[in-house]
């Protein structure tokens, strides 16, 4: 007999459209990068099982679509999530500059049907832009400000720091909820 468990996390990726939520899901569950934009419509998941320490996690991340024609939406997909991750775009354009100015939005959201749950952002697409004149400070003080677990530099398209990113979210929730369940 062993004595692994079993734990289930429910995890919801938000942020504006168009930041890469989506693609950052299938970089960390297949490995696999699409180039081509297709639009989420209301949400969708993904299952996942990760092992640690002998024990199974299995995840299911909900993809919620950024755009406001599904914002109606919002409360029933937030339900019962235990983390999230809040995405924007490092692009430096419009859907960068807007994305980075929501993530408060996102996050009063979330708060607003799930409480306080970890949070870890990321800024994806590092891939687009010139990392050499990446400004971290405004992210490090949101990040400190609203007592995030971290924020995570990431490239669906190339892979950098997808694993990271995800497996920070996961491993807090496994860790939690393990000493949770041996404390009882």
């Amino acid at each position: 007999m062993t004595n692994s468990s079993e734990f289930g996390f429910k995890i919801s990726i938000i942020g504006d459209g168009g930041v890469g939520k989506t693609s950052l899901i299938k970089k960390y569950t297949m490995g696999t990068f699409e180039k081509d934009y297709v639009k989420t419509i209301g949400a969708q998941f993904s299952r996942y099982d990760q092992e640690i320490d002998g024990d199974l996690i299995n995840l299911i991340f909900w993809d919620i679509a950024g755009q406001d024609d599904f914002k109606f939406l919002h409360p029933l997909f937030y339900k019962e999530s235990r983390a999230a991750i809040i995405v924007y775009s490092l692009e430096e354009n419009d859907l960068g500059n807007d994305s980075y100015k929501h993530i408060i939005n996102w996050y009063n959201e979330l708060k607003k049907y799930c409480g306080i749950i970890p949070v870890v952002i990321i800024a994806n697409k590092i891939d687009l832009i010139n990392q050499s004149e990446l400004d971290e400070f405004a992210i490090q003080n949101l990040v400190k400000e609203n007592n995030f677990l971290g924020y995570f530099i990431t490239s669906a398209k190339t892979g950098e720091g997808v694993i990271d990113a995800f497996n920070a979210i996961i491993k807090n929730l496994y860790y939690k909820y393990k000493d949770l369940s041996s404390s009882q």
